[in-house]
């Protein structure tokens, strides 16, 4: 974010950050954010003052007495930061029009309305604690093909403000795990499925009795998960929404998936009618659009995986380790179009995210 505002600032000066540019800064965005008395995370103000600064002294430009002044206030003073981080944070309430259109594929005609609890600072929770288009894409599709989901035990890497597995609840699967390797936004996580009547339980093992409206949330950094505990899980369907973002990360996040997808076994022949013990090995390029009848063995597990592609470089090298590691990905943001359940919603633009359904490939 510091670059953005940073590359911005230098356009409108002409490449540099003149003092105009520092005196829009001051008295548009630092002055008038204490003037309105909005809260924001201290730590934030002073990483963009800091940056602000730097970029000027770089170029030898004169720096404005008055961003000086609000850095010193800022670094000397003793406001709680945690205060303002819980100060910080709003209540919004995201509305899935399900009765509106014709041909809608909504489990249930009424409008859904998901009060969720959200960080005003982009930053806080390494963006988890933020809406992002992706989940709200997500959401769309398992509203869109509640039978897909409903009946499965779903698994969601990366589940920032837990709507995803919101939706999950709400169509009926049969049993979701959410996690993230972020400790406050499992908090926030929390927090949101407790607004929307769904019991979370950390661990698995502190449960007495299985709730219909339980959903586990996990702590789970994928640089350090535990391959026999990923074995453990076993789900039908992994989701995941922006995930493929950091390539530093992205060797640990394709562990993480062929671990999940890797079945136990493949059926070796045609299954006998009704056999449920091993694999069906498949690689459809056509998604089966909710229909889940089948008289042969169940289908290996897949992933779908909603992102806005923002470095092509990024997830180039995605692509790449997944096939070494015997991943299909198949582009499937055409075949699986979900309802348009936000038009009131104008800034969550959906035509820039990409559906990629991930598999393992039958060797």
């Amino acid at each position: 974010m510091g670059r953005v505002l940073k590359r911005s600032y230098r356009q409108s000066g002409g490449g540099s950050i003149t003092e105009r540019v520092q005196t829009f800064i001051l008295e548009h965005c630092i002055n008038s954010i204490e003037d309105e008395g909005t809260v924001y995370n201290l730590t934030y103000i002073k990483n963009i003052l800091k940056k602000v600064i730097t970029a000027a002294e770089s170029t030898h430009d004169v720096v404005l007495e008055g961003l000086y002044e609000r850095l010193a206030y800022y670094l000397t003073s003793h406001m709680d930061d945690d205060l303002l981080k819980e100060r910080s944070r709003i209540c919004r309430q995201i509305s899935f029009l399900c009765s509106s259109g014709h041909d809608n594929k909504c489990l249930s005609s009424m409008n859904l309305v998901v009060p969720l609890q959200c960080s005003l600072n982009m930053l806080e929770g390494d963006t988890g604690c933020a809406l992002w288009p992706s989940s709200l894409f997500l959401s769309e599709l398992i509203l869109s093909y509640p039978m897909t989901f409903s009946n499965k035990f779903c698994f969601e890497v990366g589940s920032g403000v837990g709507l995803v597995g919101i939706m999950l609840k709400h169509v009926g699967a049969s049993k979701v795990i959410l996690t993230d390797g972020d400790m406050s936004t499992l908090a926030n996580m929390k927090l949101n499925l407790e607004l929307n009547h769904l019991a979370s339980e950390t661990m698995a093992s502190q449960r007495t009795y299985e709730s219909p409206n339980m959903v586990e949330c996990k702590h789970l950094p994928w640089e350090s998960a535990s391959e026999s505990e990923l074995q453990t899980y076993h789900p039908d369907i992994v989701l995941g929404a922006d995930i493929i973002y950091d390539p530093l990360y992205v060797p640990y996040l394709i562990r993480v998936l062929s671990i999940l997808l890797k079945p136990l076994k493949f059926c070796s022949s045609e299954p006998k009618e009704g056999d449920m013990s091993c694999y069906r090995c498949t690689q459809s390029t056509e998604d089966r659009n909710g229909d889940n009848s089948q008289n042969e063995a169940k289908e290996a597990p897949n992933a779908y995986i909603a992102t806005v592609i923002r470095n092509l470089e990024t997830f180039n090298y995605f692509l790449r380790l997944a096939a070494e590691a015997s991943l299909s990905v198949l582009d499937v943001t055409a075949t699986m179009k979900p309802k348009n359940l936000l038009p009131y919603m104008l800034s969550y633009d959906r035509s820039t995210v990409h559906l990629y359904k991930v598999s393992f490939l039958c060797t």
